[in-house]
């Protein structure tokens, strides 16, 4: 396996995490508003946050050697954006979709490539 794919994957899994949790924490209009359209409720996003920063800080760590993290990391951020895309297609919100998609994305990837690697 490529050991620069993993990285550039890993990488960007981990920058999106971080700058969308810190969005989450500041409660951005957009998060805010994104969150009102599948009804979760913003007493959660700091909750939310918590869980993408952590995600973000188990792939560094498993970058860093402690490979176990990672992979659990990137299992934990992949089961998190299944629920986000979840979210979305019960409340039928499917213009924004993407997102969730693509950060659910890059951890299935990141998970994958951490296992393999």
């Amino acid at each position: 396996m490529n050991t620069q794919i993993y990285l550039a994957v890993t990488v960007v899994t981990i920058a999106i995490n971080a700058a969308i949790a810190i969005a989450d924490f500041a409660r951005a209009k957009f998060v805010l508003a994104n969150s009102a359209a599948v009804d979760v409720p913003p007493s959660w996003l700091p909750l939310l946050a918590t869980l993408k920063s952590a995600g973000a800080a188990g792939l560094l760590l498993g970058l860093l050697g402690f490979r176990i993290l990672g992979i659990a990391a990137a299992i934990g951020l992949t089961l998190f954006y299944v629920g986000a895309v979840v979210a979305h297609i019960r409340a039928r919100v499917l213009g924004n979709i993407a997102f969730p998609g693509a950060f659910l994305a890059f951890a299935a990837a990141s998970a994958v490539l951490a296992f393999l690697h």
